[in-house]
């Protein structure tokens, strides 16, 4: 049988399975790849169901089939293997070498781990609805030479209560560091490289909401959330490691996700940060209701994974009482405020032999109240630490705490209903409670505190979807910042801005003077982030307090191949993107290893392609991935034409 018929069958053979293809039914090559990788069961299966497909794959070993997967890697890698118009057009442009796809060849391995390889991420629009966003594309070493170098940052506007403002200067404190409130547009890995040069060990808190990766439509924001799991892996971790520097040493980092990957943050973060630095992991009831979408069990919760730079360094704080909380305290006032609870502990390790010195009698007279742990009359009543059945438990503290407590009057034994005596020991009202790992309040409730709370904000319009509770937010930052002080709070997925608005919240209940810094690529960063932001600083909510003191600086990355980009993404059809590519051939710069001439026949290849999102990823895949952003040591280069103000700017903010 010739390549070609073969060729055609195994092509006939892998779509004919679901999971192979892709949205418009074509082989994902990919995902065959991935789970050849793996030797996964189903493509094993179908691949011994033919004869000639199984000799070529296969060898027998003791009336054994071996599956020969690195031979089929290469074979259906090789840029000669479903040689349709996407392949022609790639091989003519010059994003095949060596008979492979670039993406697949050595120095990317696409199977995690992808230890020295980054995944920028891209997408910029909300309404993007792809099952992968087409600008995840995996960089190799020797493809990343300045993408991580300072960029220059534009668009410069101060947001305060009375309006908005030119930017003039930049506020430092007294050691140099900056004390502004940022938010930057632009793609956040690159954005947390430019911003490592100011606050490289300055930081206190990151809380970060990245994509879930889930297998529904639920997400937590615009980005496409159903990312390719190793692709997911690396995305991520490319984004903890530079947050990791930004840390400082009593720093922390808490990441939101979902049940999908949170197995997988965990052991990544154990590997980014040491196991030994995991703090916790709080799960948090988002949604009481659960998620009508699985197929399973209804989700109703999401994890928070928390490590720190350094373990044994953090501190962590106790969560105020609620209402409810401080009601229970029915005796006294303020702070000497207390309630009477039982002495006899249940519960677990309540027993003599597990708390041998907690089990002993105590002795009640009950004229004149005179308690004592020695009997001195016979008039003195017995009481043993048991329990409604009769089971032997103990006391919650030891003798010489208890008769400190009796010294202390905060000991009292009565009678209940039963006519059985009863020991208490009074419980002051307490400046908070440990936090737990499972909250459970309702006001963790996303839909009634995060979108609701956001639709009033804007005057009843949906302007974001499945933003976070507020009060989840805010209560982490409570925990694990400090009460009043001057700590840096970093959020790189800064979404709807519910991050900076529970900081700005936390400043008004503690006078603190907390500082947000918020990074987010999509357009909306504009429309709902800093007008979110907007409109709590300017009060315009009731219950929102109102203060000339809060502003903050928005500024963005400036682009130079990000504009192709952002045109790429907003095409809406070939012939469209035809115009960008003429366009991106004359003014913008070329992936070094892209022919610089295009080729006529070329221009034949792209359009038989007949698929706009095919042609957008080939687009997206010519631009030299360096020259996304202006870098800050071409500012004075008249090509960008950075303005002086800008150029002002930049020096005060680089510290130049």
């Amino acid at each position: 049988m010739s390549k070609e018929k073969f060729d055609k069958k195994l092509i006939k053979l892998l779509e004919s399975n679901p999971n192979f293809v892709d949205g418009a039914g074509s082989l994902h090559r990919a995902n065959v790849r991935d789970r050849a990788w793996k030797l996964d069961p189903e493509l094993i299966s179908l691949l011994l169901t033919d004869k000639e497909i199984e000799a070529k794959f296969f060898t027998e070993i003791e009336g054994r089939w071996i599956f020969n997967y690195n031979i089929f890697v290469d074979y259906i890698t090789d840029k000669n293997f479903f040689a349709d118009s996407y392949t022609k057009f790639r091989n003519k442009i010059g994003l095949n070498i060596d008979r492979k796809y670039l993406r697949e060849r050595g120095e990317v391995a696409l199977v995690w781990p992808y230890k020295d390889c980054v995944l920028e991420g891209g997408q910029t629009r909300e309404e993007e609805k792809r099952k992968e966003i087409f600008f995840n594309e995996i960089l190799a070493p020797d493809e990343i030479n300045r993408m991580f170098d300072p960029k220059v940052l534009t668009n410069w506007k101060r947001h305060t209560a009375n309006g908005e403002q030119d930017v003039t200067d930049i506020q430092r404190n007294e050691n140099g560091t900056i004390r502004e409130n940022l938010i930057i547009k632009g793609n956040n890995l690159i954005a947390l490289h430019s911003l490592k040069e100011q606050f490289h060990g300055k930081v206190k808190l990151i809380y970060i909401d990245p994509p879930y990766n889930t297998k529904g439509e639920s997400t937590t924001f615009g980005y496409n959330n159903s990312f390719n799991h190793s692709s997911w892996l690396t995305f991520v971790r490319n984004r903890l490691e530079v947050a990791k520097d930004l840390l400082r040493d009593d720093g922390l980092i808490v990441i939101a996700i979902d049940d999908e990957e949170q197995a997988y943050l965990a052991i990544l973060c154990d590997e980014v940060f040491g196991r030994v630095n995991h703090v916790g992991t709080v799960i948090v009831q988002s949604k009481p209701s659960g998620r009508t979408t699985d197929s399973y069990f209804a989700t109703c919760h999401e994890y928070l994974h928390i490590y720190s730079k350094q373990a044994g360094l953090p501190a962590i704080n106790f969560l105020e009482l609620t209402d409810e909380q401080k009601r229970q305290y029915t005796e006294g006032t303020g702070e000497k405020a207390f309630k009477w609870r039982d002495f006899l502990r249940t519960g677990g390790l309540s027993t003599p032999e597990e708390r041998p010195n907690s089990y002993y009698p105590i002795y009640f007279l009950p004229q004149g109240e005179h308690i004592s742990l020695e009997r001195n009359s016979d008039e003195q009543i017995e009481i043993l630490p048991l329990d409604s059945n009769g089971n032997k438990r103990v006391w919650r503290k030891t003798r010489p705490s208890f008769k400190k407590h009796v010294n202390d009057n905060e000991i009292k034994i009565e009678q209940n209903k039963s006519g059985q005596w009863k020991v208490k020991i009074i419980d002051k009202i307490k400046e908070g409670t440990r936090p737990k790992s499972v909250w459970t309040d309702s006001k963790y409730d996303a839909s009634s505190h995060g979108t609701k709370l956001l639709k009033n904000l804007f005057e009843g319009q949906k302007v974001f979807s499945y933003p976070k509770s507020i009060h989840a937010v805010k209560d982490i930052i409570e925990i694990l910042t400090e009460k009043g002080g001057y700590d840096i709070i970093l959020d790189f997925f800064a979404g709807s801005g519910t991050t900076a608005h529970a900081v700005l919240e936390l400043n008004k209940k503690d006078n603190g003077n907390r500082q947000f810094i918020l990074v987010e690529q999509m357009n909306y960063v504009e429309s709902v982030t800093t007008e979110r932001l907007k409109k709590v600083i300017a009060g315009e909510q009731s219950g929102i307090f109102k203060t000339d003191n809060w502003h903050f600086i928005y500024c963005e990355l400036m682009p130079y191949n990000q504009i192709f980009m952002e045109r790429i993404q907003s095409a809406e059809s070939s012939e469209a993107l035809l115009s960008i590519w003429r366009d991106i051939s004359k003014d913008s710069l070329l992936n070094w290893h892209v022919k610089p001439h295009k080729p006529e026949e070329a221009e034949e290849h792209f359009i038989a392609i007949n698929d706009v999102e095919k042609q957008k990823q080939l687009l997206a895949e010519l631009l030299d991935k360096n020259q996304l952003y202006v870098h800050l040591s071409e500012m004075e280069d008249e090509t960008f034409n950075v303005s002086e103000p800008d150029k002002a700017l930049n020096r005060a903010f680089y510290g130049e």
